[in-house]
């Protein structure tokens, strides 16, 4: 089983890469951020300790973590947002890797797809078998962000300020999908990839 990272900045396409990577080839994909959300959920591992940290205030009537207030409440606050970084990243990977393992003892898929916006960040080049830069051009991901998702200009900026660079992504994965063109163009790369493993 190999196990692949796949990353690059917002709007780039990743989610529809991954669909066709399950459709096409026996795997398994893991998406760090539904991850984490499964972790905040009540009697997850990070619910508690985030409840204590930011307080009572961030919960919705049903007693889970409401994502609004929370962002609300560690916004603009850069000391709580390491603080609960710090509480939900270690737990990401613990849940990964345990994962991953338990992958390789069953031995029933040919690769895991691990998604994740910090995989270089936060270190799991040391974790998977190769990692995967999909790649846009930037004036594609604006154009996906506003019809998509309905950002503003304003709120792209900020979000891609806060990425590593499209340099950077290149230097740290040994593999460029680029998905600027057709859908075609970028499934015949993937093919191509994976036809050489």
């Amino acid at each position: 089983m190999r196990v692949i990272g796949i990353t690059g900045g917002v709007g780039a396409g990743k989610s529809r890469i991954l669909s066709y990577l399950q459709e096409h080839t026996s795997c398994r994909v893991i998406i760090a951020d539904q991850v984490a959300h499964g972790l905040e959920e009540p009697g997850g591992v990070c619910y508690g300790r985030i409840v204590s940290l930011l307080g009572r205030g961030i919960l919705s009537e049903d007693g889970r973590i409401d994502k609004g207030k929370m962002a609300a409440e560690i916004f603009g606050d850069r000391r709580l947002l390491e603080q609960v970084n710090r509480i939900v990243h270690p737990a990401v990977k613990d849940y990964i890797m345990e994962a991953i393992s338990a992958e390789r003892q069953v031995g029933r898929i040919d690769y895991l797809f691990l998604e994740a916006a910090l995989l270089i960040e936060d270190g799991y080049g040391q974790i998977v078998d190769e990692m995967w830069y999909i790649h846009t051009d930037e004036e594609v991901r604006r154009d996906r962000l506003k019809a998509s998702r309905g950002y503003t200009d304003d709120k792209i900026d900020s979000i891609m300020r806060g990425q590593l660079s499209a340099e950077e992504f290149r230097r740290r994965c040994s593999v460029v999908i680029d998905n600027s063109g057709t859908l075609e163009s970028v499934y015949k790369q993937i093919d191509k990839k994976l036809g050489e493993g």
